[in-house]
């Protein structure tokens, strides 16, 4: 075996390496003389057949097998020799024809390319600073809780001949909407049940149902609003032919031990507290997003070295076909987003390299800290993800027990979720107490919104003189804004 060394880069190698065609043919002649005595041919006596008759017979289907050993073997010798640690799977080109080498006229012949893991310095991870947005859980949230908890009790009921539709009202309705006369995609159904004043429609289609009744047909008129989700709709005027089946109005559900029994409880107190402690839960499951994104952009800022092309690459690729899907499903382009494409991709590939970043950060952690998932984890992970697929659980484990990339969906958050928890341990995490508006926004938002509440520099009050025993250092201004955890904001689907 030949090894030439082609480029040497910090993060990236690149070899080419050729394995003689004799070294093949000893491989297959190898391979053949272990068959030879379980082979039966017609003319030969069984283990018989000379092995230069069985080469010329199975050579296709041996030296596909034996080529590919070839180049996992030299691969794997050639970063061990070299002490390489790949960051990515070694990619591989042929320099020869494969069907040459197959049928013995050349040598196997390829070159090896393969990105390498940066070598850098985790930051000092007690030192940094996080914040986590807290909220407490107030009685008016338990009420509306409870209020929307009884409206999904609600039974509806006909109105009767004549009566008219109110807000609040649900009417059941056939509609056909149409643009310029011609039907669109998803603008027609029959049978379906409206709540007046849901907002579920089109600004001002709820509006023009007010007073209908039972039997009566009606055209509605609409503009979509320039920001809706179809860019093939957005802006343009429309009518739809409605038709009213039914007006129901629905019975009014009491707050009360009844309904609490109703939905299995013991009384309207304990469903009181089942639905605080409820509120509680989503309320921290909430403060913990906004401090795992604190915790990741005080790791982006902290650190700073060059990233695998091939890991960027990979990401990018990832993050921008499903880009692609996005703005298909909704028939836009980066021009509906006021950009050109090369401006969108360089955003996005931005994204890509924070997130290729952490995931190196976050691994070296976890290893220098000896951050590992157990089995049990992943399988309690597993199981949830099946329950997932009612009466297909047993063919949601076995495609993930097949599948190493599936897997690896499984396992890498609960290692990120991992080391998370330990950084929220070791770094400076300070509660930040907002209202549950706040609390419920994008991290992006809500900061924001927490820049615009701020009063201005020249508007603060002045800071007191510090004691003079007092010897910590002064604290870090605010913190920057993130470098590209979610996705820009023209597109708010999170990543």
């Amino acid at each position: 075996m030949q090894i030439t060394e082609t480029l040497a880069e910090p993060l990236r190698r690149e070899f080419t390496i050729v394995v003689d065609v004799k070294d093949l043919d000893d491989r297959l002649t190898g391979r053949v003389a272990e068959m030879q005595p379980k082979i039966h041919l017609k003319g030969f006596r069984p283990g018989k057949a000379p092995v230069s008759y069985l080469k010329k017979a199975y050579r296709k289907s041996l030296m596909g097998e034996i080529v590919n050993d070839a180049i996992n073997k030299s691969s794997e010798q050639v970063l061990k020799d070299k002490a390489l640690k790949p960051a990515t799977t070694p990619r591989v080109d042929f320099v020869n024809a494969i069907e040459n080498v197959i049928e013995g006229k050349a040598d196997l012949e390829f070159t090896m390319k393969v990105d390498l893991m940066p070598d850098f310095t985790l930051a000092n991870l007690s030192s940094l600073k996080a914040e986590r947005l807290v909220a407490d859980v107030e009685d008016d949230a338990v009420d509306e809780a409870l209020g929307r908890l009884a409206d999904s009790q609600k039974v509806y009921t006909d109105k009767g001949e004549g009566a008219v539709a109110e807000k609040g009202d649900v009417i059941n309705i056939d509609f056909k909407g149409t643009i310029d006369g011609e039907a669109f995609e998803g603008g027609a159904s029959e049978g379906f049940d409206l709540t007046l004043g849901s907002g579920a429609f089109v600004p001002g289609f709820e509006d023009q149902l007010i007073g209908t009744k039972a039997g009566d047909e009606r055209t509605v008129k609409v503009t979509f609003p320039e920001n809706y989700g179809a860019a093939k709709l957005a802006g343009k005027p429309a009518e739809f032919a409605i038709k009213v089946n039914a007006v129901k109005a629905a019975s009014p559900v009491a707050l009360d031990d009844e309904l609490a029994k109703k939905l299995g409880l013991e009384s309207l107190d304990v469903l009181k507290e089942r639905v605080r402690d409820q509120l509680k839960s989503d309320y921290s499951r909430t403060s913990r997003t906004h401090m795992k994104r604190r915790i990741l952009d005080a790791l982006d800022e902290s650190h700073s070295f060059d990233l695998p092309t091939g890991m960027v690459d990979a990401e990018f690729d990832n993050i921008w076909k499903q880009v692609e899907a996005e703005l298909k499903r909704e028939g836009a382009s980066p021009e509906d987003e006021g950009k050109t494409e090369d401006e969108m991709k360089a955003e996005y590939r931005a994204i890509a390299e924070r997130r290729v970043r952490l995931g190196l950060v976050l691994a070296k952690i976890g290893e220098q800290n000896a951050i590992t998932i157990g089995q049990e984890e992943v399988n309690r992970a597993l199981a949830a993800r099946a329950r997932q697929f009612p009466g297909q659980e047993k063919q949601v484990i076995e495609f993930y027990a097949s599948n190493p990339q599936a897997m690896a969906e499984i396992r890498v958050p609960l290692f990120e979720d991992k080391v998370i928890d330990f950084l929220g341990e070791l770094m400076e995490v300070k509660d930040r107490k907002v209202s549950r508006e706040i609390l419920f926004l994008d991290p992006d938002e809500a900061t924001e919104k927490l820049k615009e509440a701020e009063p201005a520099e020249d508007a603060k009050p002045a800071k007191k003189a510090k004691a003079k025993d007092e010897t910590k250092p002064k604290a870090k201004s605010e913190e920057k804004k993130a470098k590209g955890e979610e996705k820009p904001k023209t597109r708010k689907k999170k990543e």
